[in-house]
């Protein structure tokens, strides 16, 4: 195996470790408060999860392969080990101050800086496209979460919330293995140079996803389950059945979006059906700024790196 190929794996299997901590946390963060599903089996049901869906659908992954950037040319497996290592020094920084951002939106701005720094073809349009994308989906998690609060609150009493929990929390692990967490398998694909699923690197991807869980959850899920609103069992359910459903719709038209964006928007939709008062809306704009953040940081180390790393090479 060629010395890039040996190198961008060892940086694929750092970002799904840093994925598990920062992802797993935000999955698990919504039933805490809930004994419904332990964090250990949280945990277990993810890697079971994330090792299995993408044998049905990789939509996604290869959307982050063959259409942000083509990256199967000369210096591709470089320009990507610089556009991972370039988001995970961004997320790992946020990540370790409990500021739960998206590593999509990273991935996304560091694989368009390292395009661009390396001089390699990248769409602008589906750049844009993606983004988009990413904006609507923590409106469209609020949105559903207001109208599915609503109406739980009239049809669910304690022990309903248990059942209904099980199932926000399959749908969002189901949600999440089909979009946001097919970008450490992308990473595995340009790598090792496959395009479909092989067993061995979903299992791969999976146990180090869970692995980063288990280290994360701590930090990141509590930050986001206890400080963007007066937290309830219920906003709970309602923030992982809206978020679920968002993803899934994103991921039918291959798009990839942010687990973590879609649980803190339907965080928000929840706590607005008792007035805007149960939202923290101090620590929901801190959440927002390092959304902001995030890809433009990114972006700009990727390409500056890239651009140097060209020059090296070169």
């Amino acid at each position: 195996m060629p010395v890039d190929a040996v190198v961008l794996v060892v940086v694929a299997g750092l970002f799904a470790i840093v994925s598990g901590m920062n992802d797993g946390g935000a999955l698990l963060a919504t039933g805490l408060k809930l004994p419904a599903v332990r964090p250990a089996t949280g945990i277990l049901a993810m890697v079971v999860v994330i090792a299995l869906v993408p044998l049905a659908t990789h939509e996604v992954a290869l959307t982050l392969v063959n259409r942000l950037a083509t990256f199967d040319g000369p210096g591709g497996r470089a320009a990507t080990a610089i556009a991972v290592l370039s988001a995970l020094t961004v997320v790992t920084v946020l990540t370790w101050k409990g500021r739960p951002t998206s590593l999509t939106l990273a991935l996304v701005g560091g694989l368009t800086g390292a395009g661009l720094g390396w001089g390699l073809p990248v769409s602008g349009p589906y750049v844009a496209l993606v983004l988009g994308f990413g904006l609507a989906a923590p409106i469209v998690g609020g949105l559903v979460a207001w109208g599915v609060t609503a109406l739980l609150v009239r049809v669910s009493d304690a022990r309903q919330l248990s059942g209904w929990h099980r199932l926000g929390f399959l749908l969002q692990i189901l949600a999440y293995a089909a979009n946001d967490g097919q970008k450490m398998l992308a990473i595995f694909m340009i790598a090792v140079g496959f395009s479909d699923a092989p067993p061995r690197y979903t299992i791969l991807v999976a146990v180090l996803f869970g692995l980063g869980a288990m280290y994360g959850l701590p930090k990141a899920g509590r930050t986001l389950s206890r400080e963007i609103i007066a937290f309830r069992p219920l906003h709970g359910v309602a923030a992982e059945l809206s978020a679920g459903t968002a993803v899934l719709g994103c991921s039918a038209v291959g798009m990839p979006v942010s687990m973590t964006q879609a649980v803190a928007g339907g965080l928000i939709g929840a706590g607005l059906v008792r007035g805007s008062g149960r939202v923290r809306w101090y620590a929901a704009v801190k959440i927002v700024v390092a959304w902001v953040l995030t890809l433009p940081a990114s972006g700009l180390l990727a390409a500056a790196a890239a651009y140097v790393g060209k020059g090296v090479v070169g």
